[in-house]
């Protein structure tokens, strides 16, 4: 007989950052008895280590900001395949979203006369990323928990689900087990929000942390809800390069934000070589200016580091491959050259950007107020995830909600620094509040024993196996993805990888593990093979479909816009019969009035 612990509630949360959290707050306060099941350890989610900032128009530096400007730059950044609906409630709400945080105790750095102080960012026409330091994520995080552990709210800690459930076609809740001891968990409830984060794990080199499997993706996905955009996966310019046991770590865009240039071997500012037309106008043309800018000069235009992360990828990627890169395949991103500009050049680094300069002094050895640092381009964020209703985040699948990174539309082809942060507030609060409204209006759901028996009958079969090495699939599929669906695509070599993934499948499926359920990591790494070579197979088969290059997706053989490609967005399906199906579905029509903001602000 199968055992296992049964729990039950009116909403289920899976997922425990930033959007998990205020998700779970939300339904909570809207009178739902709320479970959250995280991977990892309440504190440890991945959102702490978001850095840069929280994009709102809180118009604090300057007041020409506004909704409309934050609006107009995120579908400029997005390449207008953004839900416009989406992007629309995102820039007028994130305003309140972080004046709620600061309300419930979150201390954000100061202006002289004491309002939230801003900083400059890539994409964004003015100074609009509230900011703690570089630690903005981690504080995000302290204030989220301290706030919602008084709501009644159950943590399950360690804990990974392996299934949704579902009962005549609505959610019914999920099936998983604890990571410590491998018993098994029932979570029956009326509804589901998916806040699981990214797919960076299926990469070689990220930044993401070792959750980032994409569980909620791939959960979805088997449970027949729609994905969307998975063809953008973000490549952040500036990861960590050397040593190699750091290599993808990131290194927050705040440093560029602050001063910081980058430059090649020969120590020139090559992004002043490529600046895109539609943004010339609004990017410096002297060093001179781009540091004026950086100083809060309000007249001056931003310097080129500041362009679109897809952008500023390439460019130092061109670097490297025309031989002008630093010794260990990057660049060098400077900020202690601002000694000559600022005379306590040195504490004010420190001060600023105290996390990189103990993330470089401790990790690489390197004084960032001294010496460069040496970066590269590292997988950092999916603007793809589950299709959701813009107003209530509710998938297609009636009772799933999704928020945050594991749900797409907001960002389009290219999502700008720091509207992840502002994403989860505004989503995660809109999530769990239509939650715990479905939970209120549908009646109990009712399990079938047969589909958590066959979960964990699957789920134990690695233990009857002396196969494959879970960890050396898991390693090739990563290195297939970086080489052959990284940041430069060609359809040759994605339909190889295509290929090659199937022949991974037929490896997992032989994957086996020693030992016994307790405290065993190859178990657990195991299990995830499914949730990766899923979202692996995703990727690979919109990137194929997509025959241009926008935002975040780059085609060699395609390099250019297409306008007839740029009108739909490409949407994956599980067919009732287990099938991929890929279909294109047209953009929604931009109303005139907004039409007409992206109009003005241009």
């Amino acid at each position: 007989m199968l055992e296992y612990q049964t729990h039950e509630y009116d909403v289920l949360v899976i997922g425990a950052g930033g959007a998990g959290l205020r998700a779970a707050i939300e339904a909570s306060a809207n009178g739902a008895r709320v479970g959250v099941v995280t991977k990892s350890l309440l504190g440890k989610a991945h959102t702490v280590m978001a850095e840069g900032g929280i994009a709102a128009a809180l118009s604090n530096v300057d007041e020409r900001d506004n909704w409309k400007v934050h609006f107009a730059d995120t579908m400029r950044g997005g390449q207008y395949l953004n839900n416009w609906r989406m992007a629309e409630l995102h820039a007028k709400e994130a305003p309140d979203r972080v004046r709620e945080l600061e309300g419930w105790g979150a201390l954000f750095d100061r202006t002289k006369d004491g309002r939230i102080l801003q900083r400059n960012f890539g994409g964004h026409r003015y100074p609009r990323l509230a900011h703690v330091g570089d630690r903005t994520g981690l504080e995000m995080i302290r204030t989220l928990q301290d706030h919602g552990i008084h709501l009644g709210m159950e943590v399950h800690m360690e804990c990974t689900v392996l299934v949704l459930l579902k009962d005549e076609g609505r959610i019914a809740g999920a099936f998983g087990y604890e990571r410590e001891r491998g018993r098994f968990l029932l979570f029956r409830a009326k509804a589901v929000v998916l806040a699981t984060g990214g797919i960076g794990r299926a990469y070689k080199i990220t930044s993401n942390s070792w959750e980032y499997t994409g569980d909620g993706h791939s959960l979805a996905y088997g449970a027949g809800a729609s994905l969307i955009d998975m063809e953008f996966v973000q490549f952040h310019p500036t990861g960590m390069i050397w040593p190699p046991s750091v290599r993808g770590i990131l290194v927050t865009e705040g440093v560029r934000g602050e001063g910081g240039v980058l430059k090649n071997k020969d120590g020139r500012r090559f992004m002043f070589d490529d600046i895109p037309e539609n943004y010339r106008s609004q990017t410096a043309d002297s060093e001179e200016e781009g540091w004026r800018y950086t100083q809060g000069d309000r007249n001056a235009r931003r310097p080129p580091e500041l362009l679109t992360r897809d952008h500023v990828a390439r460019c130092i990627m061109r670097e490297v491959r025309e031989g002008r890169g630093s010794p260990h395949g990057g660049v060098f991103l400077d900020i202690a050259w601002i000694k000559t500009r600022v005379p306590t050049g040195a504490e004010y680094i420190k001060r600023k950007l105290p996390n990189m300069y103990h993330q470089f002094k401790q990790l690489a050895g390197v004084d960032i107020t001294n010496e460069v640092m040496e970066v590269g381009p590292t997988t950092h964020y999916t603007m793809g995830g589950v299709r959701v209703d813009p107003d209530t985040q509710m998938s297609d699948l009636p009772g799933l909600f999704a928020a945050g990174e594991c749900a797409g539309g907001l960002h389009g082809a290219n999502r700008l620094g720091g509207n992840s942060l502002s994403d989860l507030l505004v989503f995660g609060k809109r999530g769990g509040e239509y939650a715990a409204k479905f939970a209120s209006e549908n009646g109990a759901v009712s399990i079938n024993l047969d589909e958590i028996e066959a979960a964990a009958r699957w789920a134990l079969e690695p233990f009857e196996r002396t196969g494959e090495n879970p960890y050396e699939v898991q390693q090739d599929l990563q290195e297939l993805m970086q080489d052959l669906a990284g940041i430069v695509r060609r359809e040759g070599e994605m339909r190889d990888a295509l290929e090659a993934l199937n022949k991974l499948v037929c490896r997992a499926k032989r994957v086996g593990v020693p030992g016994n359920r307790e405290y065993n990591g190859g178990w657990h790494t195991a299990l995830d093979l499914r949730h990766l070579l899923t979202v692996a197979e995703i990727v690979t088969r919109t990137a194929i479909e997509r025959k241009e290059s926008r935002g975040a997706h780059f085609r060699e053989d395609y390099p250019s816009k297409n306008d007839q490609e740029g009108g739909s967005n490409i949407v994956v399906q599980r067919s009732k019969s287990g099938e991929m199906e890929i279909r294109r579905e047209p953009l929604m029509a931009l109303p005139s009035e907004l039409n007409q903001v992206i109009d003005e602000m241009k």
